[in-house]
C-alpha cells in the first residue's frame, strides 16, 4: 500500500514538472458546470476533475490566484459570460498549474472543483503581478467577493450526489489563498462548512484579509516561499503565528528559497531547485492534508 501511494506521488510530480503532455493523454478534459455565487446574482462557471469511478467523493474547491484559471498563452479576446461556449477561456484552456492540481485530487480519490470568479464578471483575463492597487479589481476582491464564490461552490458541491457532503476542502493560491483565509475567518463562528484548507503562498496584509485579528475553527495549513517576490512571508507569521498562539488550528510550512508560484510546472519556475523542492513536499503532504 506505501509503494502504491509513493508510486503515485511520483507520478503526479513527474507529470506536474517535467511530462505535461502526459495529462492530455491519461486525463479527461474536466467537465464544465455552471452554479450561482453565494452573492445571490453571479452565475459562476466552474470545471469540475472527477475520479474514475461513481463515488461518492470527498471534494476540493480550488481557487485560482490573480491571473485568473486560464493559461497565459492565450492572447485572443478572453471575455467570458457563464454559457459563453465561444469563448477562448474554456475547460480545454486551463493552465497548466490548475490542470495538474484536478488531476492530482482526482488521481486521490478527490473530486476537485475549480471556479472561475473573473469570467462570468467579465475580467477572465485576470490580473498582473504587482497589480493589487488596480481598482478594476475592486469588484472580484478577496475579502468580500470571492468568499462568496467559494461558499457557493461549497452549496453546490454538497446538491451532488456523487461528492460526500461533509468532507469537502478548500485550496487556493496567492490572491485566492487569501480568499481561502478569508473563507475559513468567516466559518470561525459556524464551523459546519470547509473541513480544512490550504492556502499557497498568500498576501496576509490588510488590503488582502478581512481582519489582522485573525481567526479560525478548523485547520488551515499555510504554505510560504522565504524568497516570495509578491508577498510578504513575514506579513503571514505576523498574523497567522498570534492566531495559532491563540489557538486556530493553523500550521505554517516555510520552504528556504522557494518563490511565488513555487508550484508552477513552468520551466522557469522549476530551473530553481528550491522551488522544486517546495513542489514535491507540497504534493506529498496534500493529500494527507484532507484525509486526517
Amino acid at each position: 500500500m506505501r509503494r502504491r501511494k509513493l508510486f503515485a506521488l511520483l507520478v503526479s510530480a513527474s507529470c506536474f514538472v517535467a511530462c505535461m503532455g502526459c495529462l492530455a493523454a491519461t486525463h479527461a478534459q474536466p467537465a464544465t458546470v455552471y452554479f450561482a455565487s453565494g452573492d445571490g446574482t453571479t452565475q459562476l462557471v466552474g470545471y469540475v476533475f472527477a475520479p474514475l469511478n461513481s463515488g461518492p467523493h470527498p471534494a476540493v474547491v480550488m481557487l485560482h490566484g490573480r491571473a485568473g484559471p486560464y493559461s497565459a498563452n492565450i492572447h485572443e479576446d478572453c471575455t467570458l459570460v457563464a454559457r459563453d461556449v465561444t469563448s477562448p477561456c474554456n475547460a480545454s484552456s486551463l493552465s497548466r498549474r490548475h490542470e495538474a492540481w484536478g488531476n492530482y485530487w482526482a488521481d486521490h480519490g478527490y473530486l476537485a472543483l475549480l471556479p472561475d470568479s473573473f469570467g462570468p464578471r467579465n475580467k477572465a483575463h485576470g490580473f498582473g503581478r504587482f497589480s493589487h492597487g488596480d481598482p478594476d479589481r475592486d469588484d472580484v476582491n478577496e475579502r468580500t467577493v470571492r468568499p462568496l464564490d467559494a461558499e457557493g461552490a461549497l452549496s453546490y458541491l454538497r446538491s451532488r450526489a456523487d461528492v460526500v457532503p461533509d468532507r469537502i476542502f478548500l485550496q487556493g493560491w496567492s490572491n485566492g489563498a487569501s480568499t481561502a483565509l478569508n473563507v475559513m475567518y468567516r466559518q470561525a463562528s459556524k464551523p459546519s462548512g470547509f473541513r480544512a484548507a490550504m492556502a499557497l503562498y498568500p498576501g496576509c496584509g490588510a488590503r488582502a484579509l478581512i481582519s489582522q485579528d485573525y481567526k479560525a475553527a478548523s485547520p488551515v495549513t499555510v504554505f510560504l516561499g522565504s524568497d516570495d517576490e509578491e508577498v510578504s512571508p513575514v506579513n503571514c507569521h505576523r498574523v497567522l503565528d498570534t492566531a495559532r498562539t491563540n489557538g486556530s488550528p493553523i500550521d505554517i510550512v516555510d520552504y528556504a528559497g522557494a518563490t511565488h508560484d513555487f508550484d508552477d510546472p513552468g520551466k522557469k519556475r522549476q530551473s530553481l531547485e528550491a522551488n522544486r523542492t517546495a513542489l514535491d513536499d507540497v504534493l506529498r503532504r496534500a493529500s494527507d492534508l484532507f484525509a486526517r
